[in-house]
């Protein structure tokens, strides 16, 4: 996915072997099976140019890691305490990057107030 990504341009299996050749060494049919399992998970599209396929990304890095990070977070039988535990293993720039999703969320998407919080005049009493 790493190099659909990068080139963000429709690709052939021999595109991304070529490429992935240059760093060690792979055969063809190991890239053509992962393409082949992308594209069965509904991470690329692919369509027929000549002999060969060519894939496009059907969404982003960004969309891929969210989805992989909600599927975790989903899977635990304690999500707060996953929560927690992967903030903790955040760096300062990660907690911050965080910090700022936040803010763009709730201002997006504003959240009704939590029953702890007072809605309206602050001296008013409540029942």
């Amino acid at each position: 996915m790493t190099r659909v990504w990068q080139w963000n341009r429709p690709v052939t299996v021999r595109e991304v072997l070529e490429d992935l050749q240059q760093e060690r060494s792979i055969a063809y049919t190991t890239v053509m099976t992962v393409m082949d399992n992308l594209h069965q998970k509904g991470w690329v599209r692919r369509e027929v140019e000549g002999r060969a396929y060519r894939y496009t990304a059907v969404s982003t890095r960004a969309a891929y890691s969210a989805a992989l990070m909600n599927e975790a977070w989903t899977q635990s039988d304690n999500p707060a305490a996953a929560l927690v535990a992967f903030f903790g293993m955040m760096s300062p720039e990660q907690r911050e990057s965080l910090n700022d999703a936040i803010r763009i969320v709730q201002r997006d998407s504003p959240l009704p107030p939590s029953p702890r919080e007072p809605e309206g005049d602050e001296g008013t009493a409540r029942p």
